[in-house]
């Protein structure tokens, strides 16, 4: 029941979530910092910095599995260096988001450690900004460089195998 109210494929849809979370996460990391060092508490500053760290590994993580699932329909149409380089990069970017987003839990705690950790996720924040463009921009030459969109094109040359399209009342 539920299936037909999902985009099909799922992939291109939840992509943007942890583009957007990677470019949201260093602001809010910062203006934790800021809010800290201004007297804050720091688990109340930091509480909502941590909270977008879980959700970009979260995002990342259904971003990796929906484009597992799209990738056996996609290699009909890409060349497999393209393809694999973007798997890549995005799988090092979910390894690596979910890396700073324990160091981000552990700058809920008092003291040195936690502010230790809180510049380390900082930091971790803004490598992961860098390493989501990478995985966004070989995502999107896939699309607009190699046709990976024309797996699912209906009635396309360059979709061999795809089904037709679904009838509609």
């Amino acid at each position: 029941m539920f299936e037909s109210l999902l985009p099909n494929p799922l992939h291109p849809a939840v992509v943007h979530f942890p583009i957007v979370l990677a470019l949201l996460v260093p602001l809010f990391a910062i203006g934790a910092l800021v809010m800290i060092r201004r007297q804050a508490r720091p688990v109340r500053a930091w509480g909502l910095a941590t909270a977008l760290f879980v959700a970009l590994s979260i995002s990342a993580w259904v971003a990796v599995e929906t484009g597992e699932d799209t990738s056996e329909r996609v290699e009909s149409v890409v060349a497999e260096a393209p393809l694999e380089a973007h798997e890549e990069a995005a799988e090092n970017f979910l390894r690596l988001s979910v890396l700073v987003t324990v160091i981000a839990v552990a700058g809920l705690a008092a003291g040195r450690v936690g502010q230790g950790a809180r510049l380390a996720a900082t930091l971790g924040a803004l490598v992961l900004l860098v390493a989501g463009w990478r995985v966004g921009h070989s995502g999107g030459a896939l699309v607009y460089q190699h046709g990976a969109a024309s797996a699912y094109a209906t009635g396309s040359a360059g979709c061999r195998d795809c089904p037709p399209p679904p009838e509609t009342h």
